[in-house]
């Protein structure tokens, strides 16, 4: 029997908000199990205990934002919306059908003053991590690391070039003592000091956002963005560090000082580390070692220049501190620069008639000159931990670890474009994500424990 229902919703009932919440809701688990409590203890630096107009309670403020980030709501004044008319919103905000939703402003406000240049969200990130230890799943031995671009809030089409000073690497006092010693191993005069010269280099600056940087590398999107480096534990991929630079700075730059941070932070007593090719440098590979960690990076191929033989086919021979070409010829050491670099020449007499000169070299005095970094040998031993047994099972995991957790923060969390401009906005929106995943894993886990 055809029937219709036109009649307006205009009648009163007696309800109880707490009945309307399905019994199997995402904030229900998250409600039960996260104490939110703590915000508390580290916003109350920031509030006068005696004076001014009653605020907001803190907690209510920050469930809002992860309200926003568990269901990649990118508008706070969406959010707000939002709120109003979703009861299971406002029954974990702890807020009646009839009461007031806070206005969107607040969120603002309190980010551009009250917290502006502070470390609340880092401190409400790391209580979370903390809280994750306290239940087991965290376990801090085996950490994978990674980056992934943020489109930047600026067009691509605007921007000024302006030439700046290349930054001197945290490594070169350790590098330059490095190199003085192996040049005098090898019995070579030290280098004469070199006068300081500040490299400069030209990059494009955003007018829009003058914070991030203008990415262009190869298979990435063309632009201004900015980096996320992201940090997840191998237990139950549990994200332990978040750390936002310019899309301009390599990958490596900022990754030993934030391993130390979260030794440090958070007592973790590191055994193994995974990482992409893009940390395949000397410095990371020494820092590691040195750690006394078992560090796993992909390999990076290097095109040799065209028609000539790979740096590979070249074997390096320790006792005799030489290489060996394919023909059965030695390159021996000729000097050390300034870069760190060794560098092996071969016997031009003997090359002029070798069989495979023009598969060698196109120089015109036919000679082979070989390059050995003075740290190399560290990179040597992270390449042979990436080819053992153990080394490939631990790389694997990344899919399932580091890049999942990148994949569910930019397809459900809205990590995928910045929300605001400025790289503390930006650190902001990147904590406040990892530590909504954070949550929820942390909800579902112990839900599934009962």
């Amino acid at each position: 029997m055809l029937q219709s229902h036109n009649n307006k919703q205009n009648e009163y009932e007696f309800i109880c908000i707490e009945e309307l919440v399905p019994e199997d809701h995402q904030l229900r688990k998250v409600d039960k199990y996260i104490d939110f409590s703590f915000i508390l203890d580290i916003v109350r630096p920031f509030y006068c205990e005696d004076n001014g107009r009653p605020s907001i309670d803190p907690i209510v403020l920050f469930k809002m934002m992860f309200i926003g980030y568990l269901y990649g709501i990118r508008s706070e004044r969406q959010l707000e919306k939002e709120i109003k008319v979703n009861v299971a919103y406002r029954w974990f905000l702890g807020l009646g059908l009839k009461n007031p939703v806070p206005h969107h402003s607040t969120i603002s406000w309190n980010r551009q003053n009250r917290f502006k240049g502070t470390t609340i969200f880092q401190d409400v990130f790391d209580e979370i991590v903390r809280l994750a230890q306290s239940h087991r799943m965290v376990g801090g031995r085996a950490l994978m690391t990674d980056s992934t671009h943020l489109k930047a809030n600026a067009n691509k089409r605007k921007f000024e070039k302006e030439t700046v000073e290349v930054e001197t690497r945290s490594y070169i006092e350790e590098l330059d003592k490095a190199i003085e010693e192996d040049r005098k191993d090898h019995g070579k005069k030290p280098l004469k000091k070199k006068e300081e010269v500040k490299e400069t280099k030209e990059i494009k600056v955003s007018t829009t956002d003058s914070e991030s940087g203008y990415m262009f590398r190869e298979g990435k999107p063309e632009g201004f963005f900015y980096l996320d480096h992201r940090t997840t534990d191998l237990k139950y991929n549990i994200i332990t560090d978040v750390h936002v630079t310019a899309g301009n700075v390599h990958d490596s730059v900022p990754y030993l000082e934030r391993l130390d941070r979260q030794k440090e932070r958070f007592n973790f007593d590191v055994e193994a580390v995974a990482l992409d090719s893009g940390y395949l440098t000397a410095p990371i590979c020494k820092g590691l070692v040195e750690r006394n960690i078992f560090g796993v990076i992909g390999h990076r191929r290097f095109k040799s220049s065209k028609g000539l033989m790979p740096k590979w086919k070249f074997k390096y021979n320790a006792e005799t501190d030489s290489y060996s070409c394919p023909n059965g010829e030695t390159l021996k050491y000729s000097t050390t620069d300034r870069d760190g670099y060794r560098h092996y020449k071969s016997n031009p007499n003997i090359c002029s008639t070798c069989p495979l000169l023009s598969e060698c070299t196109k120089s015109q005095n036919h000679q082979k000159v070989i390059t050995r970094h003075v740290w190399e040998d560290y990179k040597e031993q992270i390449r042979d931990n990436r080819l053992s047994k153990s080394g490939k099972m631990l790389y694997k995991k990344r899919k399932e670890t580091i890049e999942r957790s990148f994949a569910d923060g930019k397809e459900l969390h809205g990590l995928r474009y910045c929300r605001l401009r400025g790289r503390e906005n930006v650190q902001e929106q990147a904590l406040m994500t990892a530590t909504a995943q954070n949550i929820k894993k942390i909800a579902n886990h112990l839900a599934k424990l009962g």
